[in-house]
């Protein structure tokens, strides 16, 4: 389980004794890393009264390149800062770059947040 909590070390890494035990609204949810394949989406919960969907698996993005947006196919996942093995497992996070009909797009969005890929094309 993820916890989004004060950490248990101070700044300088010493360890801090715990004022209370874990809380429940201190729980966190395991990243959802958005895999190319077939879309599939999931709606979470998120505070107050809004909703997140995330995207669990997608082959689509809306590219855009001098001001036009287009729906394109999604191909491969060249390269992905975030983890070189999300890579190599075509996992799709903000700043990955992609391979679509359109040429190489960069992703500009957060598909485990907002359940969609936008990118923009990359001069190579």
């Amino acid at each position: 389980m993820q916890n989004q909590g004060r950490s248990k070390r101070t700044k300088t890494g010493a360890r801090t004794r715990p004022h209370s035990k874990k809380k429940k609204h201190e729980l966190g949810r395991s990243p959802t890393e958005t895999t190319l394949d077939e879309p599939r989406f999931r709606v979470v919960d998120s505070r107050g009264a809004g909703k997140k969907v995330r995207a669990l698996s997608t082959d689509v993005a809306n590219v855009t390149e001098d001001g036009e947006t287009t729906r394109v196919t999604i191909e491969d996942v060249v390269e992905n800062d975030a983890n070189p093995n999300y890579a190599r497992r075509n996992i799709i996070t903000k700043g990955a770059v992609i391979e679509t009909d359109a040429g190489r797009a960069r992703v500009t969005s957060r598909p485990g947040q907002n359940g969609q890929v936008n990118a923009v094309v990359v001069d190579e």
